[in-house]
């Protein structure tokens, strides 16, 4: 039994599978589109275009998206975060932060978070 676990967490593993669905998942809740089935199938198709380099990968966001969401973190003004709030920001957006090496005493400045979103 366990054998057969294994083959379906290296399965998992092997084709990113939980990344995409958190991700497509994410993009869901961010768009909230009226036909939800047609607009996965769109953000496939766009998927597998992007790895035949026949377009780009879907972005959650823009970067005036990007921009606002700093600006929510950096409730002072003062230019940057903190990278508890960074680590915090990527898990919300489903995006990986495991293998950030982002001190815990760096700043994290605007352009740091537009690179890592």
């Amino acid at each position: 039994m366990a054998s057969g676990e294994e083959h379906c967490r290296e399965y998992l593993r092997r084709h990113r599978l939980p990344e995409l669905l958190q991700h497509l998942g994410a993009l869901l809740l961010f768009h909230r589109p009226e036909r939800p089935r047609e607009f996965l199938i769109e953000v496939l198709e766009k998927v597998k275009a992007g790895r035949r380099a026949e377009g780009q990968y879907p972005d959650l966001m823009d970067e005036a998206n990007v921009e606002a969401m700093f600006r929510l973190l950096d409730v002072l003004g003062q230019g940057h975060i903190t990278p508890a709030q960074y680590r915090e920001a990527l898990k919300t957006l489903g995006l990986s932060y495991k293998d950030l090496e982002v001190g815990d005493d760096e700043i994290i400045t605007l352009d740091i978070f537009k690179e890592g979103v």
